[in-house]
Order: structure tokens, then C-alpha cells, then sequence
């Protein structure tokens, strides 16, 4: 659903008259609409994503934009492993989900059963308690 919100392409009718409307108010929204929407094109992995890395947060801190600036200063703080996501082919989506169901189970359960109970919900990838 997150593609909606980047690629302009794929908005509706509706989505975008609200983009427009807003962005028209508001030209530090319009920098902050086209710098994530750059930013979004950088999620697919190719190796000039480096480069382009690089570029983005030069044009970021360029603009007046407090809250990006704050993201590329944690994007400098671990360089090596942001332009390793950016550039190679290699994730840890499966495991990343795996940890989110595990986490949600806990948290429904959480004072209300032992561990053997969640184990055996993770065993069996069941949603409920039986």
C-alpha cells in the first residue's frame, strides 16, 4: 500500500487532488512530497543507488527540513550497512517477519499464558490460542 504514497503514478483521483491541494499550501510539504518520493525510488536495489545515496541527502540538507535532516544524520551514522540495503540484491524480509508475528503474539499474550503455550502458537502458526 506504502507505493500509493510514493509513485505518483499510482495514486487515485482523490489521492492526489489531496497531494496537490496540500503541497499548493505548503512549500517546505512540496520539498518534503518530492525528497520522499526520491527517496522511495532508492528502495529498489541497484548498485548507482550508492551514488545516488549521496546525492539525496546533499538536496536534502540543501532544504529547510528539520525532520529529514534528523533522518539522514541516522542514515550517515550507519553508512555502510544503509548503501549495502541500497545497492544489493540481499534482504532479511522473511526473518524481519517472522520476529513482527512473533512480538504480536507475545503482546497478546503477554500475562495471560506461559511460555510453552506461545511456543507451541509459533510451532503452528496458529493466531488464536486453542
Amino acid at each position: 500500500m506504502w507505493k500509493n504514497y510514493t509513485e505518483a503514478a499510482r495514486l487515485s483521483d482523490k489521492q492526489r487532488e489531496l497531494v496537490d491541494e496540500l503541497t499548493g499550501r505548503c512549500p517546505e510539504m512540496q520539498a518534503l512530497t518530492d525528497h520522499t518520493r526520491d527517496f522511495a525510488m532508492l528502495l529498489r536495489p541497484e548498485e548507482a543507488n550508492a551514488e545516488r545515496l549521496a546525492e539525496w541527502i546533499t538536496a536534502v540538507r540543501a532544504e529547510d527540513l528539520p525532520s529529514l535532516h534528523s533522518f539522514t544524520r541516522g542514515l550517515d551514522q550507519d553508512k555502510t550497512a544503509v548503501t549495502a540495503a541500497l545497492t544489493l540484491p540481499f534482504h532479511n524480509g522473511r526473518t524481519e517477519g517472522v520476529n513482527t508475528k512473533t512480538k504480536q503474539l507475545m503482546r497478546q499474550m503477554y500475562g495471560r499464558a506461559s511460555f510453552p503455550l506461545l511456543r507451541h502458537r509459533i510451532l503452528l502458526g496458529s493466531n488464536h490460542p486453542s
